[in-house]
């Protein structure tokens, strides 16, 4: 498929990475198109392991370029460490391109982001601090840094002079922070601007040339479409578009050029941070999963809360990106269950649900019904071939696939490149 989208199914941290560096092998142009650098996407390969907060999973690849698209706030300093970590430890980055339309997260969204997440003390959202809301919010009101006034030293003043009144005003007299200079903050970003000025392209131009060429372009989404600004659990989501239409809205690409979606979820569910979360697990089960599963922020190092699959949210999700199959990942965290629990429905108010409630107060307030599979109580490492799985393993399998209305193309079962089962469709 010339255009293919990689899109989370549940609440991020689902190994979309994984997946991404797997099909960039076989694709010429790779595009992040939303979210910052409170992503991280962990790819292992021959025992290394490579953590991308920015730059697209698919640069472990000589042969494919990489793009930044117009969707992504990017913080300078962040992108200039990881192109550093990756030349010292041997990777070429040269493929590397940046959108002069992506906006760019400046050192005073930080500092405004901490300070917004403390001001809000017990109802804080649980964001990351890294800037990504208050970049998308200046995005918003038409006063953001783009890259291309990033690297116009003209063009950075007039904007700084524009937005830094109203900056200061909340900094200082809401937040009680030092007011910021222009001057400081265009000292602070000089340096990084001067390494990604020659990387600087017009993004969606790459993209149009790229698809009218029939070029294998594959679009990387991050976190997930539970944390959507529209379509997640409002408040408790991120400041972008994580379904597959944000590949359009953050890239240039039309409506009609995706030709395939593929949903990735894990065999169970996590989250990070506050919000409802209907089938999420007893303490001793979590930490069970959470153990397994190595459940710990790529990007915060924060514990995860652990639960168990939530068909009703799959099947929500397969639905609002159109995907065309579904990747399970760490099938082999369940490797040790006698029993594995499915929420196949919700209740609420009397009314038994198959769908997630769009209302978020509603959905905190759903009961998961749950159904009980049989454990497989059997290393999954070595899979390679479906045949390779015991019969209970393909039954859990069938049972998402048939409960999330989707065909399971792949599930991984262990955390390098080779460790992944493909399913004929």
């Amino acid at each position: 498929m010339p255009a293919s989208a990689i899109v989370g199914m549940q609440w991020g941290d689902e190994g979309k990475g994984r997946f991404c560096d797997l099909l960039a092998e076989d694709a010429d142009l790779v595009v992040r198109y939303q979210g910052g650098n409170n992503a991280g996407h962990t790819v292992v390969v021959g025992g290394e392991v490579f953590k991308f907060h920015l730059v697209p999973s698919g640069i472990l690849h000589s042969n494919t370029t990489c793009l930044i698209a117009d969707g992504v706030v990017v913080d300078p300093a962040v992108l200039c460490a990881e192109l550093e970590e990756l030349q010292r430890r041997g990777v070429d980055a040269s493929g590397l391109q940046v959108s002069g339309a992506a906006h760019v997260i400046m050192p005073y969204h930080v500092t405004l982001d901490k300070a917004e997440e403390a001001h809000k003390g017990a109802g804080a959202i649980g964001t990351t601090t890294r800037g990504i809301g208050p970049a998308y919010a200046d995005k918003a009101a038409r006063v953001g840094v783009r890259i291309a006034d990033l690297v116009d030293p003209d063009r950075l003043s007039g904007r700084l002079a524009g937005v830094l009144p109203r900056v200061n005003a909340l900094l200082v007299h809401l937040y009680g922070q030092d007011a910021v200079s222009a001057d400081d903050v265009i000292d602070h970003v000089r340096p990084f601007a001067e390494l990604i000025r020659p990387r600087v392209v017009d993004g969606r131009a790459v993209v149009i040339e790229a698809l009218a060429d029939e070029l294998d372009v594959l679009f990387e989404g991050a976190q997930g479409t539970f944390i959507d600004i529209d379509y997640g659990t409002y408040p408790f989501v991120t400041s972008s578009h994580p379904v597959a239409g944000g590949a359009c809205l953050g890239t240039g690409l039309g409506p009609l050029d995706l030709d395939a979606v593929l949903g990735i979820a894990k065999s169970y569910t996590t989250r990070v941070g506050a919000g409802p979360f209907p089938a999420e697990a007893d303490e001793a089960d979590a930490a069970l999963l959470r153990e397994a599963g190595q459940e710990f922020g790529t990007t915060t190092g924060r514990p995860r809360r652990c639960g168990w699959f939530d068909a009703c949210m799959v099947r929500t999700a397969v639905a609002l990106n159109s995907a065309s199959s579904i990747a399970i990942t760490k099938l082999d965290v369940l490797d040790d269950l006698d029993v594995i629990k499915v929420a196949v429905a919700y209740e609420l108010d009397g009314q038994t649900l198959d769908w997630v409630p769009s209302d978020p107060v509603d959905f905190a307030r759903c009961k998961p019904v749950f159904e009980e599979a049989e454990g497989w109580k059997r290393n999954l490492s070595g899979a390679r071939k479906p045949r390779d799985l015991p019969p209970e393993a393909l039954a859990y399998i069938e049972m998402i696939s048939t409960l999330v209305e989707a065909p399971v193309s792949a599930v991984s079962v262990g955390a390098e490149r080779e460790d992944t089962v493909w399913f004929e469709e």
